[in-house]
């Protein structure tokens, strides 16, 4: 039979001591850390291009219903009854589409807006059902300007106020 003689150690040669390993778990952590802040970054973007799109699409919503405000026929105006009107403006006799299709929430996911009423029961505006807290707090848009230090984006209102318009009597000149 032959018999193996167990390995040696080669003389001069120092032992290991583990320090690949260690270096190894170091580096790990240190890409979880930078991963982590990564994910970090990349979430607050995400939550800044949603913010955008709110500011956006609820605009359109106000730009609309104040479309369609001022398109009444006759000296009364009115506002609509509901979302769907601003599609597809029921008192015209030709189609007349104030907005091209009811936008999603972008904080939701859903086009599942809340609606801003007058005591008519007309919608005057939109708001997000979204609770989260907005990071924009101000140097917004003149129209938004209201939105400064708000605390959730359900408190974004997108409202259409009008504009009056001075009477003969009132105006200059």
């Amino acid at each position: 039979m032959v018999s193996v003689a167990p390995a040696r150690r080669r003389p001069g040669r120092p032992a290991q001591g583990g320090f690949t390993y260690i270096g190894l778990l170091v580096l790990i952590a240190l890409l979880g850390f930078s991963l982590a802040a990564t994910g970090v970054v990349w979430s607050q973007a995400q939550q800044r291009q949603k913010e955008r799109e709110l500011l956006f699409i609820g605009n359109q919503f106000r730009e609309a219903i104040g479309r369609y405000y001022r398109s009444t026929p006759g000296p009364v105006k009115e506002y609509p009854q509901k979302l769907a009107d601003l599609l597809q403006d029921p008192r015209q006799l030709t189609t007349q589409r104030h907005l091209r299709r009811i936008y999603r929430d972008p904080m939701t996911g859903e086009a599942d807006w809340a609606l801003v009423t007058a005591p008519s029961g007309r919608i005057i505006g939109v708001y997000s059902h979204a609770s989260g807290r907005p990071i924009k707090q101000g140097n917004f848009r003149h129209r938004d300007r209201g939105f400064a230090g708000k605390n959730h984006y359900s408190e974004w209102w997108f409202v259409y106020t009008p504009v009056e318009q001075a009477t003969e009597a009132e105006a200059p000149g």
